[in-house]
């Protein structure tokens, strides 16, 4: 198969069946990620008990809490290198692949001191009871050892979306994957390492996709080749990828701080309803993971058309994209709600565990689509080059919210439902203020004003 093989011209011909092409390896390779800790929640949950189950499993508000600022720039990176790409700078194109990478191994070696650093005491301060705590914590700082490794793969994997490759990160995710099933049932089952055992685990396998996908850019032809004796932070590029990423990054840490609020909530419901959420968590991840490959698709889509100067798609991206995630999403939510007791019990046999579960399964996997279309309309407005309004939008209609609804609501009916509602409310709320900022936007960006004086 040659190199040009893999790559999807995002600028011509029909966009519906190329937004398919460009996800379809997506979904396949998130949900391969998604194996990586579905692995360790599973083997814990069978293997090394309960509390094990929910020290693996409450750590994931935390750990995205602390990662998602940096993977947001991951996404300014696929948005600037997209429009390089689109309007033909190879030079510019270069910068970024090579700023993009510099920077993924700077902030995987931050997050190591941060993660060593402030990972026990967020534990606490979040409530974690104290049968779970010490695991949690174990978990978590070698998880955080192997975050270079995380952060290289991210943005790598950027790099080749913006080419419109999707096709060999899912290669690479297919070897780590197998790699880490198979240690973490060596590590737990044979030298019975419990919760380190599948940290171990996670984070060699990470190292191997890492590996693969920076061999993969040093031997692509054209511009996005990467050479590692020039990896340099170029200012420019730097800037233009942190005024896309940081909004983006920011938003994506707050709203990690919203759940780990909402998390602290569960943990006050004991470790049976902590675990049943951890395994509905794991589960719904599945159908999360679906639908947002049709916003990376959304995104890169948008910025190679952006930069080539063809406004008249922009539309056809964006319903194209709607009607995608929205199938995508209704069909999962609702076959994941039909299957929740054989799904959950492949996690833990405790009833109150499976209880707890498909209440989760319920209030957030069935109108999950609703976070796909918001995230799709987010998407469009990213690669269009706005981040601020995207980013201000979300806080407003997701964060804020769901702090209001936990202060309010929650507060007058302490129960998992409650709880739980706060999320589909937030979704529609959010939806309907960005189709209006996006509606707004159409009349005041450069490319469509372009369009009306031709």
């Amino acid at each position: 198969m040659s190199k040009e093989s893999y790559k999807i011209d995002m600028c011509n011909g029909p966009v519906l069946p190329k937004v398919i092409a460009f996800s379809f390896p997506l979904i396949l390779s998130g949900c391969l990620q998604l194996l990586f800790n579905a692995a360790d929640v599973i083997v814990v949950g069978r293997f090394a008990g309960k509390e094990s189950l929910a020290a693996v499993g409450s750590t994931s508000s935390l750990t995205n809490l602390l990662v998602n600022l940096f993977i947001g720039l991951s996404i300014g990176a696929n948005v600037v290198v997209g429009h390089t790409l689109g309007s033909a700078d190879e030079k510019g194109t270069r910068d970024n692949v090579h700023t993009a990478i510099t920077i993924s191994i700077a902030s995987g070696l931050s997050l190591i001191l941060i993660g060593l650093l402030f990972t026990k005491p967020l534990l606490v301060e979040m409530g974690a009871p104290e049968d779970v705590l010490d695991k949690a914590a174990i978990y978590l700082k070698i998880i955080f050892i192997g975050m270079p490794a995380n952060m290289i793969y991210n943005f790598g994997s950027a790099i080749l979306r913006a080419t419109g490759d999707t096709k060999r990160p899912l290669y690479f995710l297919s070897v780590a994957g197998i790699v880490n099933v198979v240690l973490n049932l060596f590590f737990v089952i044979s030298l019975n390492m419990d919760v380190a055992g599948v940290a171990l685990a996670t984070i060699i396998s990470q190292c191997i996709s890492a590996v693969l996908v920076l061999i993969c850019l040093c031997r692509l032809d054209g511009p996005c080749r990467l050479n590692i004796r020039k990896l340099y932070i170029h200012p420019g590029r730097l800037r233009r990828m942190m005024a896309i990423g940081l909004p983006a990054g920011i938003q994506g840490a707050l709203f990690s701080f919203s759940n780990v609020l909402i998390q602290s909530s569960v943990n006050s419901f004991g470790s049976a309803v902590i675990a049943g959420n951890s395994a509905g968590a794991s589960i719904e991840q599945f159908v999360y993971i679906s639908m947002n490959a049709v916003h990376q698709a959304t995104v890169s889509f948008t910025s190679q058309n952006n930069g080539a100067g063809k406004p008249e798609r922009i539309n056809q991206i964006l319903f194209s994209s709607l009607g995608l995630v929205s199938i995508i999403g209704i069909i999962m939510g609702v076959g994941v709600n039909l299957l929740s007791t054989p799904l959950l019990s492949i996690y833990s046999s405790d009833p109150a565990v499976i209880a707890a579960g498909q209440t989760r399964l319920f209030w957030i996997s069935l109108p999950y689509f609703l976070c796909g279309v918001m995230e799709v309309v987010m998407g469009i407005m990213r690669g269009l080059g706005y981040a601020i309004t995207p980013m201000i939008v979300a806080l407003s209609g997701a964060c804020l919210f769901r702090i209001l609804w936990l202060a309010t609501l929650f507060t007058w009916f302490p129960t998992q439902s409650v709880l739980l509602l706060s999320y589909p409310v937030s979704w529609i709320l959010t939806t309907l203020i960005h189709g209006l900022t996006y509606l707004y936007a159409r009349k005041r960006h450069p490319l469509f004003l372009q369009q009306k004086t031709l």
